[in-house]
Parts: C-alpha cells; structure tokens; sequence
C-alpha cells in the first residue's frame, strides 16, 4: 500500500501532530535546520549553512509523551528513525512514518519470541504488506513490550 507522500521534514511533523492529537500524546518537536545544524552533513564546509547545491536542509526530532517512549527523528534524506521503547527502527521511509505510529498506538505492533537464534523482536506491520522488525537489544522487555509479547516459536 502506498502511503501518502510526504514531501518536506515540517509535512511529516504535521503529520506526526496529527497522530498524537488522535492518540490524545503530548507531542515536543526539535528542529534543526541548515547544514551546519544536521546530523549528516559530511559533504558541506565549516560553518556553511546551505548544502552544495544551494538547499537548505531540515531535521526534526519529534518526542511523543505516553506509553510506549516513542521518538522520531526526521532526516532531510526522505527517512527516519523511530524508536520504541528503545528499540530503533532506521531507514523508515518518512512516507511511512505517520502510519507506523498509528500501528504502534493502534495496537497492532508486537513481540516475538524466537528459540533460535534466541531473543525477542518486536514486529510493526503497517496497512497493506510492509512489516517492519526489530531485535530488542539486552534481552529485558519494558512493560510496554511484555505487553504485547506472542507465543515463542
């Protein structure tokens, strides 16, 4: 299923906003902006501001109050990073990012036990047929998780 698009960091925050106005979630939001601001800029000057090609970059880090501890970093690349309750999700299409929280807040993300190789994951399927999943690095689940925690197998 194609996810609508999401053209600049400040339409994915909007959208962001809007899943945690559903969600009744506090929502913070840090933006960074420029070159000299972001996070993976290795190819612009000191202190330069505007990327080669004459852009300015944007950068947000979006922190949503609740259960689960849920951040998003936007990237300027058309991506993000998501994390749940410690677990990072990184490369999520930024397309995605909206509907990956509503599974997350809609109850559909879950855990998953495995024998071998052991540990849990924890699994975000998201409308249509995209998954995403995830080790759950330390092997101690946060209450969050042990809440949603499936048959091992």
């Amino acid at each position: 299923m194609a996810h609508p698009h999401l053209p600049s960091t400040e339409s994915v925050v909007t959208s962001i906003r809007e899943v945690a106005r559903t969600y009744n979630l506090e929502v913070e939001v840090t933006d960074d902006i420029g070159a000299d601001r972001s996070s993976r800029r290795t190819s612009s000057g000191a202190f330069a501001v505007l990327d080669p090609d004459g852009s300015l970059p944007h950068e947000a880090f979006v922190e949503l109050g609740g259960s689960p501890v849920v951040t998003v970093q936007v990237f300027a690349e058309d991506d993000a990073k998501i994390t749940v309750d410690g677990v990072e999700f990184n490369d999520v299409p930024r397309d995605a990012a909206p509907a990956f929280l509503r599974s997350v807040y809609g109850g559909l993300a879950y855990v998953k036990g495995r024998f071998f190789p052991p540990g849990w994951w924890l699994v975000v399927p998201l409308p249509g047929d995209e998954t995403y999943k995830e080790i759950v690095l330390g092997g101690t689940l946060t209450p969050w998780l042990s809440g949603r925690v499936r048959a091992k197998g």
